[in-house]
């Protein structure tokens, strides 16, 4: 059945082509979000150095009882969304995880800001969050998760994936999501302005940004035209690096 929103591989090729697809080594610290019932995580331990496994349901322990003894495997369970990833130990260098749906976005943009130790992800997704995340400026899935993503990784889609090689066969399709980082996490001034600049994706820029903090819309349409923008944009119209330059001229 599903437990907490979450469908298990059944596809033992698959689990070791996304093993492979992330290139972790004995030099690397794994991150998996989503143990389930540990077919992955064993298949990491084997191949990597360290692996951290994060898992929310207990009614898995069955299921996940020899991990736990694994020399290099540490299983914490835990709610990834409230969970201090700051106390990982060793730090994570690589995220490997068949994502559950419902959490896929907030785990993945909050690896980016706050494990900047991590260079790599490797992830099983909703087909859905890959078009959105991968999405670029101008299109309609473009938003703020997408473009704060993109200030500092690039994000390509490695393979899409039937829903047959899932237990219970889920109704959407999935795909592996492959991301790289590029840069550091963008700082907190250009993550919010970004979160406002989309609050209100119908309204220009500026006017978004003005009903978030009254006050600012001369300064913003002037930042955008010394962009070369035009002071009217909307959102989606600005790159993650216009975003980062916006962000510069505004604080």
């Amino acid at each position: 059945m599903v437990r907490l929103g979450q469908n298990f591989l059944a596809d033992t090729n698959l689990l070791d082509a996304i093993v492979r697809e992330s290139g972790v080594g004995t030099a690397d610290v794994v991150l998996e979000v989503g143990a389930g019932e540990g077919v992955l995580t064993r298949r990491l331990a084997a191949a990597a150095g360290h692996v951290h496994a994060i898992e929310l349901d207990r009614g898995l322990s069955g299921a996940l009882s020899d991990i736990g003894a694994r020399p290099n495997v540490d299983l914490h369970w835990a709610d990834v969304l409230r969970f201090d990833l700051g106390e990982l130990r060793p730090a994570p260098t690589a995220v490997v995880a068949n994502l559950p749906y419902s959490v896929a976005t907030p785990v993945i943009v909050r690896t980016l800001l706050e494990l900047p130790s991590v260079g790599t992800w490797t992830v099983m997704v909703q087909r859905e969050i890959a078009d959105r995340l991968r999405a670029q400026a101008g299109s309609r899935l473009y938003g703020a998760p997408s473009a704060i993503l993109q200030t500092a990784a690039d994000v390509t889609l490695a393979r899409r994936v039937d829903p047959a090689v899932f237990k219970p066969r889920p109704r959407v399709e999935s795909a592996i999501l492959r991301i790289e980082r590029t840069a550091p996490p963008p700082p907190q001034g250009a993550r919010t302005l970004v979160r406002e600049a989309f609050a209100h994706r119908r309204k220009s820029l500026p006017r978004s940004l003005e009903l978030a903090q009254p006050g600012r819309i001369d300064a913003v349409r002037s930042a955008l035209r010394d962009l070369g923008l035009p002071e009217d944009a909307r959102a989606e119209r600005l790159s993650p690096q216009d975003f980062l330059a916006l962000a510069a001229k505004i604080d």
